[in-house]
């Protein structure tokens, strides 16, 4: 249910900002949003406490980010208050930047390897991520896991492309055990 929300009115905010041609503003704006809710653990709370009345929540929404996010943003807020989504917020708001990372051509990618990277060494996997995506730029992240034993695993969206020693190990004691003799 929370997958249909997020699609539902993350596909709504960026149809409204490709429309008015507003993408970056609401893009930073909703970082910005997401940024203070994250931070704000008392707000979060108040959000979701059933004891407190959707209108006081939406007039709490209205009151902390009118002047400083665009209306439509803070109508979306509301909106989500309203029907009983607030929950949700966060999913939609990320769901909405991956929208606005996708027109933009900013893939994410997930580098894990068995030691961490030299900076020429990560700047050389991002050149060859840039090669080989559609991707115009990336957004590294990247960790250290050591049971890797060595090479490395990237996760970019869905995709998967792992060419570390440990899998390798396991497929090869995977083939030597399906073997008859």
């Amino acid at each position: 249910m929370a997958k249909l929300v997020s699609k539902t009115y993350g596909d709504a905010l960026f149809s409204v900002a490709l429309e008015e041609n507003r993408v970056d503003a609401f893009y930073e704006e909703v970082q910005g949003v997401k940024e203070v809710l994250s931070q704000n653990g008392e707000l979060q709370k108040l959000m979701d406490n059933p004891k407190i009345i959707k209108e006081d929540k939406i007039n709490l929404i209205e009151e902390a980010f009118t002047g400083h996010v665009e209306k439509e943003i803070i109508g979306l807020m509301a909106l989500l208050i309203s029907k009983g989504h607030s929950a949700d917020m966060m999913s939609v708001f990320d769901y909405f930047i991956g929208l606005v990372k996708e027109e933009k051509r900013i893939g994410s990618a997930f580098v894990t390897t068995a030691v961490a990277l030299t900076e020429v060494q990560k700047g050389a996997v991002e050149k060859r991520l840039l090669e080989t995506t559609r991707y115009e730029s990336f957004e590294m992240n990247y960790s250290v896991d050591p049971s890797l034993i060595g090479g490395m695993v990237i996760r970019i969206g869905d995709r998967v492309v792992d060419s570390s020693i440990k899998t390798k190990l396991y497929e090869l004691s995977k083939n030597l055990r399906s073997i008859q003799v």
